[in-house]
């Protein structure tokens, strides 16, 4: 691990860091794999010899601004990261590799927030991963979760979805309870096939090792030693999301991914997702990440849909 110092020379340390240093920690969460300890007039930077440089020029881009104009700003700060951190090349290194599928695939973050989601997952035992479709929120989640299993820290996955009607009737769709909720939960068996060999994972549903269930099924239990997803989180009501918070054990770990924007609840009820955020943000045991469409790692037209729909939004 390579050390830098910046000496910050002729600024304003409570106008160029801000309040509690939230400037310089904002630069620190885009480089989760780096370590930036402002002290006095020195900013102190440990990480690889690539990450130093681009952390090193992102901070004289910045002083550069307030030696311009004064000041700086969160927006000011959250500018020029979106600018000059390029995503696509992002440096993962093999040390950041979840877990290999079945096939040899390497499975692994691929943009900053999925790196700082999985280093949040790793730090809290309890995580709010957000962010719009495509972003990896869920893949990610599987796969830090198989990760556990396949090093022994946990005994079993458990992967759940609220069973919400997105403009169908389940009463209307042909078969028994599992054959009606099994569509719903499609996209988790897809990200477990990349990762788990078929005859394995199998062997893992049937002696419920790995458990995929609605959220219905969750109520009463106590969920220890275990691996705990709640997918789709924004179609539970408050009642729903917190009895599912409340089933947490012994040496668990929760990830609840959301995407607040496709909320399929009646009109007339609230979102239990954004009711839990705002409830539990002060508490500091538990992890918040937002993912958004830069993150996006499907076809790169998802990424401009996903512009084009918050820019109408917007303006709405």
């Amino acid at each position: 691990m390579v050390e830098k110092v910046i000496t910050l020379d002729n600024v304003s340390l409570i106008d160029f860091l801000g309040v509690e240093n939230k400037n310089i920690d904002e630069v620190a969460s885009a480089f989760p794999r780096s370590k930036i300890i402002s002290r006095g007039n020195e900013i102190r930077i440990k990480g690889n010899s690539t990450e130093i440089l681009k952390i090193n020029q992102i901070i004289n881009s910045l002083l550069e601004h307030y030696n311009k104009y004064g000041k700086l700003t969160q927006s000011n700060v959250q500018q020029f990261l979106a600018e000059d951190v390029d995503l696509e090349s992002a440096d993962v290194s093999d040390d950041e590799v979840l877990i290999y599928g079945p096939s040899g695939v390497v499975i692994k973050p691929k943009s900053i927030n999925q790196q700082k989601l999985v280093y949040l997952v790793r730090e809290k035992d309890l995580v709010f991963a957000i962010g719009p479709a495509g972003t990896g929120k869920t893949y990610i989640s599987v796969a830090m979760a198989v990760q556990a299993l396949k090093n022994k820290s946990v005994k079993k996955i458990i992967i759940t979805r609220p069973a919400v009607e997105a403009g169908e009737n389940l009463g209307y769709l042909p078969g028994d309870l599992k054959e009606k909720i099994d569509p719903y939960l499609r996209p988790i068996y897809d990200a477990l096939d990349d990762m788990i060999p078929h005859e394995k994972l199998k062997f893992y549903l049937e002696n419920r090792v790995v458990e995929i269930a609605p959220l219905a099924y969750m109520r009463g239990r106590t969920l220890n030693n275990a691996f705990i997803l709640l997918d789709e989180a924004q179609n539970t009501t408050p009642m729903q999301i917190k009895m599912f918070l409340t089933r947490m054990g012994p040496d668990s770990k929760v990830i609840v991914t959301g995407d607040v924007t496709q909320i399929d609840l009646p009109k007339n009820q609230s979102s239990g997702l954004i009711e839990a955020i705002d409830v539990l943000k002060n508490v500091k045991e538990v992890g918040l990440i937002k993912l958004e469409a830069k993150d996006v790692i499907r076809h790169r037209l998802v990424r401009e849909i996903i512009k084009a729909y918050d820019s109408k939004n917007k303006k709405s």
